[in-house]
Order: C-alpha cells, then structure tokens, then sequence
C-alpha cells in the first residue's frame, strides 16, 4: 500500500528537508515555485495518470538534489526518495515506483503506456508551453542557475539543448499536454534559439 505504515516516523521532518532542499541559494529555477508549478500541472493531469498520488510523490522528490555543476541530480534524487519513503513505511513497490519516476526525469521520454511517467514528464516541462513573460523569465532563470558558465559557452550548450528538444516527434505525451502544450511550446523553444543565434 502506498501509505506510510502505523508506527513510521513523523512525515513532517521529511517534508521540511524537501522544502530545505528546494530553497537552497544555488537555485534560480528549480526553485520552490517550480516544485509548485509541477504539482499544480499533475494535479491538471491527475486523470490520466495510474497513480496519481504516486505521480505526486515523484514530483517533490525529482529535483530534491540540485547541483546545476552535476549530472547525477536524477540519480541522487532518486536514492534519496527511495531512502526517505523506506524509513517513512512505504511498500516497496511505491517507493520503487516513486524512484522510476524520479529517474525518468533524466530523459522524459517515458514508455507508450506509461501513464504516471507521461504525466511526470508533461508536469515537469509544461514551463516550456507558458506565455512569452513566464518563458522569458524561465529562460533568465536557467541562466542564472549557469552563471558559472561562460556565455558563448552557455549559448553553444543551450542552443542544443533546444534542437535536441525540437526534434523530438512529440515534447508532450498525455492527451491534455499534446493538445494544450505543445503548438506553444515548440514556438517558445524556437523564438529562444533564434534569440541565441542572434
């Protein structure tokens, strides 16, 4: 069962470390209102999810580790809400769900099928389907978060980051995100790369 079994520790101490987390200076974008956003996202697609509760959980947890220097952020995440939902009481196969979700985030390229993952992974990159002042603001924010990079560096690193993303056959994988998301999105993804190219 996914909830925490009678006589597991207080959740509330793990609560306060994830927040702690998502607060922490050295983020500008995965931020608390990021985490916000997400969730109130899961919430818009809680319906096609298999596991919405679960799809949740993952949500607190994906960016719990953040280090924008790093490339094992999903990972460290993952094991960390694989360690937490263990202590808390969670059976084992929510709490390896919970992780799978987590470490998809590395790719959002879940499986056809994969309802709580398509969910995850919409959730999270919905940021890229909101008008042009929220896009304006994510695009400052990430880079911020790389201020330790150089900027022709940074240009050369974000604009293949937005092909990459634009060559995808789909960026959004629920009904609700191809529908509602993607047009948007791809025209934000565009405009910033011929930003960058200019």
């Amino acid at each position: 069962m996914p909830a925490g079994a009678a006589g597991a520790p207080d959740p509330r101490p793990y609560g306060e470390n994830l927040l702690a987390r998502w607060a922490e200076p050295q983020r500008k974008y995965h931020t608390t209102d990021h985490l916000i956003a997400v969730l109130d996202r899961v919430d818009v697609l809680a319906g096609h999810a298999d596991e919405p509760d679960l799809v949740r959980l993952a949500a607190w947890f994906h960016d719990a580790v953040y280090r924008p220097d790093r490339s094992e952020n999903e990972e460290r995440s993952a094991v960390l809400a694989e360690r937490a939902l263990a202590e808390l009481g969670f059976d084992e196969a929510s709490t390896a769900e919970v992780a799978r979700l987590v470490r998809l985030t590395t790719t959002h390229a879940p499986e056809p099928g994969d309802t709580n993952g398509e969910a995850l992974c919409d959730a999270d990159l919905a940021i890229l389907a909101t008008g042009p002042t929220s896009y304006a603001e994510y695009a400052a924010a990430v880079r911020q978060e790389y201020g330790f990079v150089p900027d022709e560096a940074f240009r050369d690193g974000r604009a293949a980051v937005l092909r990459q993303l634009l060559d995808l056959p789909r960026l959004f994988h629920t009904p609700h995100g191809r529908a509602e998301w993607e047009e948007r999105a791809r025209h934000n993804l565009a405009t910033e790369l011929e930003l960058l190219a200019g």
